[in-house]
């Protein structure tokens, strides 16, 4: 089907935007269209990861573009970040998941803590597409409480050893390399640069996924895996580590998640102006003018939102509360304009002719990732009462 999405801007925010800004967003939007629209209901349909996609986000600079030029990213602010995002995630939240992995959990970690020698080794494959990454934090009984987890290594010498599993890993049954958290011996959570065709690391795919469907999930199993000790990540260790990746990508999806409500709108809108009932277009009904004119506005409202924490990022002053929701709000405006524009498109919005089944089934995957809902709101429960929830 035509992609013929108009993106909706009800409060002129495109002012607020650089000309460098609305060129890349343009840049974006042109190879949304081009290359994943016109194929991505057929890819979500057979649960199809197309490899061929890495290596051109690769040349349109869509992995690490927040990060210098030098070590392979893009050397753009967070706007831009962020507008790269929402665009990707117009077209799909699986595909922007492939980004969002690649940039802000794998490149941005060694970026960060990694040395001299693993950035110029890592960094500029990465950010070509010629090399994809993934991120293991989360285990099989370690979710929403990372810090209990049970993988972990141990010094033997000239190398580490390390043993254990990780699960729901995005990218990982593609992934030449593996930026993994686990437990040294006195308990202490390090980063390890994990590779392909280190003996007894394995990467199992997850089937049977309803959501996601044209991204690819696995597990990460380390089994007695001989890591060298250039591998280990130097330059920081403990959760917050791990943590501040999470911001980073939690940030892209905030942008990422009004891409797709954005999607449904536009394709709500137009089918209202089309489809006729008792004589005339069902956009002339109360109710359905009810519809747009709700989503319209959370959409406005997430926008500026987005915007004014794209801002906060850039100056190097937006906190992790902050993040969490912008993150948990945009998610749930994606998720209930979905099923709104859902019900616009009545029985034909359940076909894969139109995109908001299957941006709904991705959404119920982005509300839980990466901080679920729940945990989310306890983040800023924490920052608003000075208590913690959780424990």
């Amino acid at each position: 089907m035509k992609d013929t999405f108009e993106s909706p801007d009800f409060y002129a925010l495109d002012d607020l935007l650089t000309e460098e800004h609305l060129l890349i967003r343009q840049s974006m939007r042109d190879f949304v269209k081009k290359e994943i629209s016109p194929y991505i209901e057929d890819w979500a349909e057979r649960n199809h990861f197309p490899e061929e996609i890495v290596g051109k986000f690769g040349e349109v600079g869509a992995f690490g573009p927040q990060l210098p030029a030098e070590y392979g990213g893009g050397g753009l602010d967070y706007i831009s970040y962020g507008l790269i995002m929402q665009e990707i995630e117009r077209g799909d939240s699986g595909m922007r998941s492939t980004a969002s992995v690649q940039g802000s959990l794998v490149m941005y970690p060694i970026f960060k803590f990694g040395s001299e020698e693993q950035k110029k080794k890592y960094l500029p494959k990465l950010g070509s597409g010629e090399m994809l990454g993934c991120f293991g934090l989360t285990e099989p009984d370690h979710g929403s409480n990372p810090s209990g987890m049970v993988t972990h290594f141990k010094d033997a010498g000239d190398h580490y050893l390390l043993n254990g599993a990780k699960m729901w890993i995005s990218n990982s049954p593609k992934a030449d390399i593996a930026v993994v958290w686990a437990k040294n011996e006195e308990g202490r959570i390090h980063g390890l640069i994990v590779e392909r065709g280190m003996e007894g690391f394995s990467t199992p795919e997850t089937h049977g996924k309803w959501s996601l469907r044209a991204s690819c999930t696995g597990e990460l199993v380390f089994d007695n895996v001989k890591v060298p000790k250039e591998n280990l990540l130097p330059g920081k260790s403990g959760l917050g580590a791990p943590m501040m990746c999470l911001d980073s990508a939690r940030y892209g999806i905030a942008w990422g998640a009004i891409g797709a409500a954005m999607d449904c709108y536009d394709s709500a809108r137009r089918y209202a102006m089309e489809r006729q009932q008792f004589d005339k277009p069902i956009a002339s009904f109360q109710l359905i003018q009810k519809k747009l004119a709700e989503m319209l506005t959370e959409i406005t409202k997430a926008q500026l939102l987005n915007w004014k924490l794209g801002k906060m990022m850039d100056e190097g002053k937006a906190s992790t509360a902050q993040i969490s929701m912008a993150k948990r709000n945009s998610v749930a405006t994606a998720l209930d304009i979905a099923r709104e524009a859902r019900q616009i498109h009545g029985g034909m919005g359940i076909t894969g002719e139109y995109p908001m089944m299957r941006h709904m089934m991705n959404l119920e995957s982005v509300v839980t990732y990466e901080g679920t809902h729940d945990i989310h709101l306890l983040i800023l429960g924490h920052e608003i009462t000075g208590i913690s929830a959780i424990k």
